[in-house]
């Protein structure tokens, strides 16, 4: 069972902010990403971003906090695009204006030092627990196109169980067992990460749950990052080891969102595979794709 932090009946905090980290050079990804940040490259036919703007919105959040680098330029989703809808009016208008009814806040990481340092450029504008999104992975179990468009709730899920108990929270998915060695894989017991162990062998992996990169973070983590895991002292790991003491005190709650289709624009070829699956989800165009590719293997 999972304690609560708060007693029952008390006020629960409410999360308000939202940090999309989308500081990271995409080396991987040139040189695509030479003129076009992956964060923003579409996924079929609607850019990464929105899709992540849009989750962090359903679940509640008010500010959106997006860290980026100097070389990025994400100003296209703060303006308002809605005179498109005079060209195609069936199109969900949220998808026009993703940034409707939210505040929008900018911040720049000079220099690449992992998440624990990206999400320090935010923390001066932060009070209280946030959401974390990383913004080459996408989390979607809608498939409704873009003529009837709702967003994600894999953010709403980790909002819930915060609700419930008070304790940051990391989502997890299940990958095969030969692709644990790409991430970082957790230890589970009685719904609480005990360990997370970063890129096992295959044979010593924990278990086949992975980080996702879904996150809420409490509102500690500034004092935490600032003065006890250090980038000075952690470099890249220093998210991890500040997950780490979660684990300790007061503990750390894994959100399973194995059922979510995850999408990584990190590579081209897990990006190639992301458009594929996404296109033979969706009804706009599951049956002319799927009747192509038939076409197409056969030739």
């Amino acid at each position: 069972m999972l304690e609560r932090l708060y007693p029952l009946g008390s006020m629960m905090t409410v999360i308000e902010d939202a940090v999309i980290v989308a500081g990271g050079l995409g080396s991987r990804m040139l040189p695509n990403s030479a003129y076009l940040p992956k964060e923003a490259i579409p996924l079929v036919d609607i850019p990464s971003m929105i899709h992540l703007i849009r989750e962090a919105a359903s679940a509640g959040a008010k500010r959106i906090h997006l860290i980026t680098s100097p070389s990025k330029d994400f100003s296209i989703f703060s303006n308002d695009k809605s005179d498109f809808l005079n060209l195609r009016p069936e199109i969900s208008k949220e998808l026009f204006n993703p940034m409707d009814g939210l505040e929008y806040h900018v911040h720049v990481q000079k220099e690449p030092l992992g998440l624990g340092h990206a999400l320090m450029q935010s923390l001066n504008s932060i009070n209280g627990p946030f959401l974390v999104l990383l913004g080459d992975n996408i989390l979607l179990n809608n498939f409704n196109g873009i003529n009837d468009y709702k967003p994600s709730d894999a953010s709403k899920k980790l909002v819930e169980q915060f609700t419930k108990t008070g304790l940051p929270c990391a989502g997890l998915c299940a990958v095969s067992q030969d692709e644990v060695s790409n991430y970082g894989v957790v230890r589970i017991l009685d719904g609480k990460i005990i360990d997370i162990v970063e890129k096992p062998k295959s044979s010593e992996a924990p278990s086949n749950l992975v980080l996702c990169g879904r996150y809420i973070f409490t509102s500690d983590s500034q004092d935490l990052l600032e003065n006890r895991f250090t980038v000075e002292k952690y470099g890249e790991l220093q998210s991890i080891e500040l997950q780490k003491h979660w684990m300790n005190e007061p503990g750390f709650v894994g959100v399973e969102l194995s059922n979510y289709q995850w999408y990584d624009s990190g590579n081209p070829f897990s990006w190639l595979k992301a458009q594929i699956d996404y296109a033979l989800r969706n009804d706009n165009y599951s049956s002319e794709l799927i009747e192509w590719l038939s076409q197409r293997l056969n030739q």
